[in-house]
């Protein structure tokens, strides 16, 4: 049998995506490697949202041709492959297939052809020609480009290989229609592809036959999903309705569509965790247009007093870029006004890193903001965002939460979440990982908890 090793980065639709190529190869022979000096397949699943990100890939890729013998295949998939293309065949050493997340039903395929080895009987449903590819075998340092898209690709049928089985991601939709002028994503994943409700609930039924605790719905606007009369909030009670489920959570919601429909499920159902991450990306309604966010700082903050309203122990998180093309000092500084005003309990902060082909590239050069006052806002913004965190998560120390079990800790001991999706290392026995432990909270470092296990009961949350 042979291996093949995934190596990912990015968000947590590459992850899924993963588990989902993981699957495909499964069903074709292979079975997975711990490492990459044992697989016969290297892949390494990338993201394209930001060119650090991107060059990261480049340099791994180049330091994973130490493991390359004869038979061995080294591919770049995902959005970064999307976006470079053919380009990266002859990157970082060299690279034998490159391939789009919309061709992952064709690696088996792939993956004979560059070997040149016949493929295995395909699955019942069969398997066309790949489409979308260019390029040959390795002969001659070539390799092999699979850059199709496809409008009806949602990957049904194909049993993921799960890399955890305490929470699992369970894509609802794939790709955007949105197009924030910053944004690569719909030029890379494509447009919006909503799956079918009724798979979406075999395919957490069966999770949860399993033994699985937790579901995390996934998609890249994941409120926008719909299908015939059913609308987001809809599934996220059927789902938090599965008999057996004990928790679940959504990531990432857009806030145009953001409800106070959506708002009374969450409080409403208590399987559905009481957190939110609502993307941010500004605090001033001047960028939020340059960006083509479609909402202003008001319509935003009215959606947080919704959720705050109806849940006040809601758990809230964000992702905020600073220094967009043109963003003023005083444009800045509302940024961080919202910053205080919101109080986040965890942000993903970022500075604007350009992306070719996206419409904030055209802007006029004289807009780009400098790198050193791009990195000070940056820095700025972490500071205050740590600051924040601290106080709201010193002010829980003492408290007693239900935590999901998910892992050993690096450090020793136990690593878990709780409701709130707030990290805390605990001792106790390998034994409780997929278990819920009540546990009381005895310090924080401000980003995550240390505390130890305990008889009391959590505090009720609110609703």
């Amino acid at each position: 049998m042979k291996k093949a090793y995934i190596e990912t980065y990015g968000c947590q639709m590459n992850v899924s995506d993963s588990e989902l190529m993981h699957g495909i190869l499964a069903e074709n022979g292979y079975s997975a490697a711990e490492a990459p000096e044992d697989a016969d397949v290297i892949l390494v699943n990338t993201c394209a949202i930001r060119e650090h990100a991107e060059q990261r890939v480049i340099g791994r890729v180049g330091q994973l041709q130490q493991y390359r013998r004869p038979g061995v295949v080294i591919g770049v998939t995902g959005c970064m492959a999307q976006r470079l293309g053919p380009d990266l065949l002859n990157r970082a050493g060299g690279v034998d297939l490159v391939m789009g997340p919309d061709a992952y039903r064709t690696l088996p395929e792939a993956l004979s052809a560059i070997t040149g080895k016949a493929p295995q009987p395909p699955r019942e449903t069969g398997r066309l020609p790949i489409p979308g590819a260019t390029g040959a075998g390795m002969t001659g340092g070539g390799g092999l480009a699979v850059l199709n898209f496809d409008p009806f690709e949602n990957y049904e049928g194909i049993a993921p290989r799960r890399t955890s089985a305490v929470s699992a991601w369970v894509p609802v939709q794939r790709g955007c229609n949105y197009r924030c002028t910053y944004c690569i994503v719909p030029y890379v994943r494509g447009d919006e592809k909503n799956r079918r409700p009724e798979e979406i609930l075999a395919e957490v039924a069966s999770l949860v036959e399993a033994g699985v605790p937790e579901i995390v719905l996934l998609g890249q606007t994941v409120n926008s999903w719909e299908h015939e009369d059913w609308n987001f909030p809809r599934l996220l009670r059927e789902v938090a309705r599965t008999a057996g489920v004990r928790r679940v959570r959504f990531t990432s919601p857009h806030p145009n569509d953001f409800t106070r429909e959506l708002v009374e499920v969450m409080a409403s159902e208590p399987t559905v965790c009481k957190q939110l991450h609502l993307p941010v990306q500004s605090g001033h309604d001047r960028t939020l247009k340059r960006m083509l966010r479609r909402y202003s700082t008001e319509q935003y903050l009215e959606k947080i007093s919704w959720v705050r309203e109806a849940i006040p122990d809601i758990v809230l998180s964000t992702d905020v870029i600073v220094a967009f093309p043109g963003e003023t000092d005083a444009e800045y500084e509302a940024t961080l006004d919202l910053m205080r005003a919101v109080r986040f309990d965890d942000a993903y902060l970022y500075r604007y890193s350009p992306r070719e082909g996206t419409p904030a590239t055209r802007l006029p050069e004289d807009q780009r903001i400098p790198d050193a006052v791009a990195q000070e806002r940056l820095e700025r913004l972490i500071d205050l965002h740590r600051v924040i965190q601290m106080e709201i998560n010193t002010a829980e120390v003492g408290r007693v939460e239900e935590v999901l079990v998910e892992k050993e800790a690096k450090r020793g001991g136990l690593q878990g979440k709780t409701e709130g999706n707030k990290v805390v290392v605990f001792d106790g026995d390998p034994g409780l990982i997929g278990r819920f432990v009540n546990v009381r909270l005895t310090s924080t470092s401000g980003s995550t908890f240390a505390g130890e296990l305990t008889d009391e009961e959590p505090l009720q949350r609110v609703a």
